[in-house]
């Protein structure tokens, strides 16, 4: 009698971020973008407008970390969606005249071309 083989621990749990994210609100200025990537339209024969909505944390150094999509339009597009935003340079946010790590959600468009 087969026994089935117990798999080994899914994915590893995503780290812990090294720096305390801290939500925007009264005393923190929301993270500016200071450079941006667009995205690709994938071309597969068909064509998708719309939006995909990435959650995003900004660090302290203004890089973009731990992309979700919390609204997705298509898998490639939200693909594409992510990796444009991960391209992308920010000003950190600031608390106190201090640069922070916040969470900010990202609206990318596609258009119908």
């Amino acid at each position: 009698m087969a026994q089935a083989a117990q798999a080994p621990e899914a994915a590893a749990p995503a780290p812990a971020p090294s720096e305390e994210v801290v939500p925007i609100g009264p005393g923190v200025t929301p993270p500016r973008v200071l450079h941006q990537e667009q995205p690709v339209h994938p071309t597969k024969g068909f064509r998708i407008s719309g939006s995909v909505l990435l959650s995003v944390i900004v660090s302290s150094k203004g890089d973009p970390k731990e992309p979700k999509v919390t609204r997705s339009l298509e898998k490639d597009l939200d693909q594409s969606a992510i990796e444009a935003v991960m391209k992308w340079q920010f000003a950190p946010a600031m608390k106190d005249g201090k640069p922070v790590a916040s969470r900010v959600t990202i609206e990318i468009r596609f258009h119908d071309m």
